[in-house]
Parts: structure tokens; C-alpha cells; sequence
């Protein structure tokens, strides 16, 4: 046991120690045309972050804040760095996150959100406004080339605000698990057999009913995603499942029975929260295909 305890703090260290990030040609735009974008920052909690996440995000996590940052393109782990990452606040005070981490979102194909660890000053009296990218932060090889956020920014959500939806995608079929039961920390469940599509809808912060209980059928039966059908018309569709539940993270796997090309997702107001209690707001986003 005292070997195991020795072993998880080393990894924890090693975590937080700057490394050596090799520079790499970079593309302004990837195959479809799309260039690097941070599309939100979300002061999800205010020196309210567990004591677990001392063990489970960072060293001195516990008591900090946490604020999710979602990216346009999947990231690059090994580029990481906490130095590369500014917090402003309203007064112009600068901060450095005490660590970066893509954990909770930790399955494959969700390595857009990264969550900020530190102390970026007060909700009240000098929030956080603005999150910017100070140094290189690379996507992961995608089609068309590598991408570089730095000097991407985004005003950041205020703390009393709910989550709302800020990316959808189609799911390759190989990465929807199907039957898999979810867990805690990057295993989420996976859709059920009878699946024809899956949607990844990526909320700004992680989300769950009020009082911290995953979701349920109540919920999966709000979502709509808005599917474009072979004669040219459009119909709503419910999802028949919800995947990628009981890990934590700001996303849901929507399953779908239906035939069609995904064209967008939606969710009414006021039935989810985020860790601070905030209900979510009516929320829609396009979906973005590969």
C-alpha cells in the first residue's frame, strides 16, 4: 500500500512539472476549413473544488477553482501546460492555473475540455472575465494538419450562470462502446445495442440533476437533435438512449434509432445543473461534422 500511495504521488508531481514542449509546424486551418477556436471558459466553482481532487485532478486541488475550457479540436496532452494559460479578472489581476488536467473528460474522443485548478480571485468582488492562451497549445493530428491555439481567448462565463451546450458531433462507430457500464473518472457507459448513430453533445461545464444525481429518462426524453432526412425535410428526434453517463464530465452520448444526418441539438432550461447548483439555460448548438 505505502509503495501504491508513493507511486500515485509521483504521477501526481511529474503531472505538475513544466516539460519541454518540442515546437511543430502548424496549419491555420484543419481539412474542413476550421481554425483553432476556445469556445468557452466556464467559472464552474469558487474555492469549492472537493477534497478528492487533491488525489483524482492535482496536487492542492482541494479548495481551489475550477473553470472547464472547451476547444474547437481535440488537444495535444503532451503540449499541456499550466504556464500557457491566463486567467484575467475583472481588475486586470493576471493568474496562472496551479494545473491544467483533461480529466474528468477523459474517454477517447473527448479530449477538448480542459479544466483550469487554481485561485482566480473572487466571484463577487473581481471575477474572472477573460481566458487566454499565452503560449503553444497544439490539437492532436487531424486531417489537414496540427493546430495552435495560442492567442485564442474567451470572455468567461460568471460563476451564478448555468451550463449550456457549446459542441455536437457524430461518434465514430468505433468508439461507442455499445453495452459498456459506466464508472467513475473517464468510463463512461456506452450506448445500447440497437444503436444506428451516436451524437456527442459537450456541454460548458459538467452537469447533473439538482442535488448531484446522474440523469435520467426524464431527461435523456428533453433532448431533441434535429436530423436532416433522405427527401430534404427535417424531423426531431428523441434519443432512444443516453451513454457516457456516471464519469463526471461535461458530456452526453446521445443514441439514436433513426436514420438522417445530424444537423443540431437542443435542451430546454432550467432541468440540469452545473457543480455550483446553477440550472442549465434553454440551449441549442449546430453539429459539427467530420
Amino acid at each position: 500500500m505505502r509503495h501504491a500511495l508513493l507511486a500515485t504521488f509521483a504521477l501526481l508531481l511529474a503531472a505538475c512539472a513544466p516539460r519541454a514542449v518540442p515546437q511543430v509546424e502548424t496549419v491555420p486551418v484543419d481539412a474542413a476549413g476550421r481554425g483553432p477556436e476556445l469556445l468557452s471558459a466556464f467559472f464552474g466553482l469558487d474555492n469549492a473544488l472537493p477534497a478528492p481532487a487533491n488525489f483524482r485532478l492535482c496536487l492542492g486541488a482541494g479548495g481551489q477553482d475550477g473553470m472547464p475550457l472547451v476547444f474547437s479540436h481535440q488537444l495535444d496532452a503532451a503540449s499541456i501546460e499550466a504556464a500557457d494559460i491566463e486567467v484575467v479578472s475583472r481588475s486586470g489581476a493576471r493568474h496562472t492555473p496551479r494545473c491544467v488536467t483533461l480529466a474528468p473528460a477523459a474517454d477517447p474522443g473527448e479530449g477538448r475540455t480542459l479544466l483550469l485548478v487554481g485561485d482566480f480571485d473572487d466571484a463577487d468582488l473581481d471575477p474572472p472575465s477573460t481566458v487566454w492562451i499565452v503560449g503553444d497549445l497544439y490539437s492532436e493530428g487531424a486531417p489537414g494538419g496540427v493546430l495552435n491555439f495560442r492567442d485564442q481567448a474567451a470572455a468567461v462565463t460568471l460563476l451564478a450562470s448555468g451550463p449550456r451546450l457549446v459542441w455536437a458531433e457524430p461518434v465514430p462507430p468505433e468508439r461507442w462502446d455499445l453495452g459498456k457500464l459506466g464508472g467513475p473518472w473517464g468510463t463512461g457507459s456506452g450506448c445500447p445495442p440497437g444503436t444506428l448513430q451516436v451524437v456527442r453533445a459537450t456541454w460548458s461545464g459538467g452537469i447533473t440533476k439538482p442535488g448531484g444525481a446522474e440523469v435520467d429518462d426524464a431527461d435523456r426524453e428533453q433532448y431533441r437533435v434535429a436530423l436532416s432526412v433522405d427527401d430534404g425535410s427535417q424531423v426531431d428526434a428523441v434519443p432512444f438512449a443516453l451513454a457516457d453517463l456516471q464519469d463526471g464530465d461535461n458530456n452526453h452520448e446521445l443514441c439514436l434509432d433513426q436514420p438522417g444526418v445530424p444537423i443540431e441539438v437542443s435542451f430546454p432550461a432550467g432541468l440540469l445543473v452545473d457543480p455550483n447548483g446553477d440550472l442549465n439555460e434553454n440551449t441549442r448548438i449546430g453539429v459539427t461534422q467530420p
